[in-house]
């Protein structure tokens, strides 16, 4: 478990495990460093602090090829990934400047739930 409930960012993490106990790992993320500032795992050999890093780079991608659009009048709500047997989702917060990475079994998980949920704890941030 790395985060203490006692910060917002732990909160959030300890929520979203709360209502998705099954879920693969959950992290708050700055999006400018790829720092985690919460995170957890339940699976051993997911590393939720790597996965923050990776997703910091498609989110900043993602907003590079937004500018390069010219999609000034748009802005990035979340990115979903899908895996032969996972969802990835990444929900944006703010200006952008941190989002929740969420990874979950497909079969375990609701996916508008888990859109849900993480609309609802961005809040939060």
């Amino acid at each position: 478990m790395a985060y203490s409930k006692d910060t917002k960012f732990g909160a959030v993490v300890q929520n979203i495990l709360n209502e998705l106990p099954s879920l693969i790992a959950v992290a708050v993320v700055d999006t400018n460093t790829g720092m985690t500032l919460a995170s957890h795992s339940n699976n051993p050999s997911v590393n939720p602090d790597a996965a923050a890093a990776y997703n910091a780079e498609v989110v900043k991608q993602k907003q590079k090829a937004m500018g390069a659009l010219k999609l000034t009048n748009e802005s990035l709500d979340d990115i979903l990934i899908t895996l032969s047997n996972q969802i990835h989702l990444i929900k944006l917060v703010g200006n952008g400047n941190k989002f929740i990475y969420l990874s979950a079994n497909s079969r375990d998980t609701n996916l508008a739930i888990a859109r849900e949920l993480l609309r609802e704890q961005a809040q939060h941030l």
